[in-house]
């Protein structure tokens, strides 16, 4: 059985009657029973390297060090890195090997740790995050996730998450409810991004590279100018004016989304600079 080296706690009592995200499951992930996420209580990761396709403040000269969790607790219908969501490639780890990956990692030269979509195996995640920092590692620790954050489990990374870089979505619940099954998304996304800015702030860069804060990301959907317009709303008036946000125009249809209405295409320029505009109109941020 796995044990904390700082707590002495089994981090699998979290994977019994699993409530680590809003879902709510209560299936016993750590007994090999799968909820929504479809993954157990183990670490699957799918992919690890330095990676320059992220934000300029993440990526600098040696990359940002991605470690690809496998499942997802969104599981949307458009995304964009499927055969780990939903298809949940990837191979086991241990917490001993994560650990030594994230270390790899900064060796390497990349500037920071990036986990991907860690939510479901979160406590397998600060357990990697203690070892690693104990054996050394010094860059910042990432937590990049879809913004569906359960308060409980974000309690668990308080000082241990150096920058988290949540999506924001969706505003709208019925769209949220026909994507990713997912009506109380706003306002669980709300929760959780005034959750996660209570514990680190606004976003902190020192030559030209992120060391602390808050990253918030939104990918423009084709018909969402309105959904974006009001999430800029809600960061500048709720979470801080001072908001750091990528606002993405890089969607495109993945996965199932032709067979979503009015997602089978781009979004518009109109639609895309739309947002921009309303995000620097109320002063935020925004991510070159």
């Amino acid at each position: 059985m796995i044990q904390s080296s700082q707590t002495g706690a089994d981090p699998l009592n979290a994977f019994r009657a699993c409530r680590l995200c809003p879902r709510a499951c209560r299936v016993d992930r750590a007994s090999g029973e799968t909820g929504f996420c479809g993954i157990g209580a183990d670490l699957v990761i799918g992919s690890v390297g330095a990676h320059f396709g992220e934000e300029d403040v993440l990526v600098g000269s040696g990359g940002s060090g991605t470690i690809f969790l496998a499942g997802c607790n969104l599981l949307c219908r458009f995304c964009q890195n499927a055969d780990l969501s939903h298809g949940r490639h990837g191979r086991v780890y241990s917490i001993d090997e994560c650990a030594a990956t994230m270390l790899a990692l900064e060796r390497a030269g990349c500037h920071n740790v990036n986990v991907v979509t860690p939510t479901h195996v979160a406590p397998l995640i600060v357990e990697a995050i203690r070892q690693a920092r104990g054996g050394g590692l010094s860059v910042p620790v990432v937590y990049n996730c879809g913004g569906y954050e359960s308060l409980s489990t974000l309690r668990l990374l308080d000082g241990l998450v150096d920058v988290y870089m949540p999506d924001f979505k969706f505003w709208n619940s019925a769209r949220a409810a026909a994507l990713c099954r997912a009506p109380d998304y706003p306002a669980v996304a709300r929760d959780a991004l005034r959750e996660m800015h209570r514990q680190v702030g606004d976003l902190l860069v020192a030559g030209g590279l992120v060391r602390r804060g808050l990253l918030v990301r939104h990918l423009v959907m084709p018909g969402g100018a309105d959904d974006g317009a009001a999430i800029m709303d809600f960061l500048a008036d709720e979470v801080s004016a001072d908001t750091y946000v990528n606002v993405m125009g890089q969607y495109r249809p993945c996965y199932e989304a032709r067979a979503c209405a009015g997602l089978d295409r781009p979004p518009s320029r109109a639609e895309f600079r739309r947002v921009c505009d309303h995000a620097a109109a109320r002063g935020l941020r925004l991510a070159e």
